[in-house]
């Protein structure tokens, strides 16, 4: 579903430049749950980023669905997005004059569905993350865990083959993030393929890889030993 070769990212710095990703190898297959760790500044965000075509790569070879992405104009970028990509944000990212309903219909507006439609299917994704009686309130009525489960059902409305999570239980509270990160393991389950960037532990164990990144190497790519009780 993802796939990275020798991957290379530099950002102008004044008269040099900083060297973010250095020779990438990642492999992440359709189904796959994946944690990405690393501190500020291993290049977890960057990685993100151009995984999510919000970015473009330097040097190497970036595959969306079997897709060389390459020379993307922003149109050909937002279309594979709409297509194939979800995002959940750490902020959360809604609009603030809309109803949870109007956020999670948002996308479909954008891949022209009708207006009817676009609340029926808004509706059932509010009712799948446990929100149906919340979806006329505002984004301010609502609180944290509340907010990040609008995110979610509005990353799942177009039913993307991939969901990104850049710290996705950052701003919300123990409890509140083990149910978001249930709620992603209900979404992974379905098939879809699940990509978190985190650099909480106890969240990073609750996927079934971790990728760990340092000054923009992987330095580690393990699978996650589950817990079995007895």
């Amino acid at each position: 579903m993802i796939k990275i070769e020798k991957l290379h990212k530099s950002y102008p710095m004044g008269k040099d430049s900083l060297h973010v990703l250095k020779g990438l190898d990642l492999h992440i297959e359709e189904g796959e749950f994946v944690a990405i760790m690393g501190s500020s500044g291993s290049g977890k965000s960057t990685l993100l980023n151009i995984v999510g075509l919000l970015d473009t790569h330097d040097e190497g070879n970036y595959y969306l669905n079997g897709q060389l992405i390459e020379n993307l104009d922003e149109k050909k970028a937002a279309i594979l997005r709409n297509k194939f990509l979800g995002f959940i944000f750490q902020s959360f990212n809604l609009i603030t004059y809309k109803t949870a309903l109007e956020n999670v219909a948002l996308p479909l507006y954008y891949q022209g569905v009708g207006r009817k439609e676009r609340q029926e299917v808004a509706l059932k994704y509010l009712d799948k993350v446990g929100l149906k009686d919340r979806a006329n309130h505002l984004p301010s009525e609502l609180s944290g865990g509340e907010k990040q489960r609008v995110a979610i059902a509005r990353a799942l409305v177009t039913n993307p083959k991939v969901v990104l999570a850049d710290e996705p239980t950052g701003a919300l509270d123990s409890t509140t993030s083990h149910s978001v990160m249930e709620l992603l393991k209900d979404i992974n389950r379905e098939g879809m393929t699940v990509f978190v960037i985190t650099h909480e532990e106890d969240i990073a164990a609750e996927t079934d890889r971790i990728v760990r990144l340092k000054d923009g190497v992987i330095i580690s790519d393990e699978k996650v030993n589950k817990k079995v009780n007895a």
